[in-house]
């Protein structure tokens, strides 16, 4: 598998990240997770939406408990044929935990530490820690990534203006 380093950091330590670079143009590529039920779900289930995706290393982390509450307060803004979908390394019942604690209902949270096939796929998976980095992808109904943002520190948040910007291209 591909290695790629100098793309991000933890407190300004370089990371190494697993898998190929995704850009804009790209086909987004098949993955499956887990949903908080156990199930497993794949990203193809999806097709004919717009699909925000939130790459997040855990819930249970500052930023990314921020990050993901403010996709949830901004798909509450959106059109039924967005969906917001963030992704981590927790176990599906931890997600359900963070989410009812969070009070996020509008985000679907999926687990990706069976396989980490959406890490992989991505290159979003973290070799030295075995979590996914932090990003965004904006996935119009086609499958064709419009939108693409790995954050270089894993403890900044992303860019919420580029991703809305991305969607309200494609609505």
């Amino acid at each position: 598998m591909e290695e790629r380093t100098e793309i991000i950091t933890m407190k300004g330590n370089p990371l190494t990240l697993l898998g190929k670079e995704l850009k804009k143009g790209d086909l987004a590529p098949e993955f499956e997770v887990i949903d908080n039920d156990l199930s497993p779900v794949r990203f193809s289930s999806y097709q004919g939406k717009i699909c925000v995706i939130s790459s997040v290393p855990s819930l249970d982390t500052p930023v990314c408990d921020i990050q993901t509450r403010r996709f949830n307060q901004e798909a509450g803004n959106l059109s039924s044929d967005v969906v917001i979908l963030t992704l981590s390394m927790d176990l599906p019942f931890a997600q359900k935990r963070w989410c009812g604690a969070a009070g996020v209902d509008k985000v679907v949270t999926l687990s990706d530490h069976r396989d980490a096939a959406f890490g992989s796929n991505y290159g979003l998976l973290i070799k030295e820690l075995r979590l996914l980095a932090r990003a965004v992808f904006v996935v119009d109904r086609e499958g064709i990534i419009q939108h693409t943002q790995i954050v270089r520190e894993i403890a900044d948040e992303p860019d919420y203006d580029a991703v809305t910007g991305a969607l309200s291209k494609l609505v």
